[in-house]
């Protein structure tokens, strides 16, 4: 995992650590059913690539990282999770952004802060379907049937692991329901 937050010469801020290949098998999805809750374990894949700098109207200048997740089931092996998105750093706000597309018709762009403290990085987002500067995009059928109303994500990069948390609050099935993940990775080579 990247050491320095300077890479080719843009600062990565508190994004650098998330830099590389990270690999987890102690992951635990809990999910909606009809009449009940679902537990399934998991185990995945992520990988943070660097996406150099943008500007957005000759402003404001963002850090990008570009990454790919894919989250399999362990009873079966088939992959029921898979994100492509990118987070973002704006250094002179001290602004974390994530913007993220699940192939379910979800997307979304979450807005949040960083902590540093005894050595470890802690990013922290949030999105909801009704936020004007944070907001949740979803199709019709997803809106209608399984609606996300709103996402946290907490990231905890630490002494060469990374830990994360996420809930995500749907209205499916008729009721609400705070659908959870969370999993610690370590660093994978190739």
């Amino acid at each position: 995992m990247a050491a320095e937050s300077v890479i080719n010469g843009v600062d990565y801020g508190p994004l650098a650590g998330l830099l590389g290949r990270w690999y987890g098998d102690d992951g635990m999805d809990v999910s909606p059913e009809p009449d009940d809750t679902e537990h399934n374990p998991y185990y995945e894949t992520i990988v943070y690539e660097p996406a150099d700098d943008v500007d957005n109207a000759e402003t404001q200048e963002l850090a990008v990282v570009r990454y790919h997740q894919l989250v399999s089931r362990k009873r079966n092996n088939k992959v029921f999770h898979n994100e492509s998105g990118y987070w973002m750093w704006d250094a002179e706000q001290d602004l974390l952004m994530l913007a993220f597309s699940i192939p379910r018709g979800v997307s979304l762009v979450a807005g949040g802060r960083a902590a540093r403290e005894d050595g470890a990085v802690t990013l922290q987002v949030r999105a909801a379907a009704d936020d004007p500067d944070w907001p949740i995009a979803q199709s019709p059928f997803m809106r209608d049937n399984a609606a996300t109303l709103a996402f946290e994500r907490s990231v905890r990069i630490t002494g060469g692991q990374l830990a994360y948390t996420q809930t995500t609050l749907l209205d499916i099935y008729g009721r609400r329901f705070d659908h959870t993940d969370e999993n610690t990775l370590q660093p994978q080579s190739g």
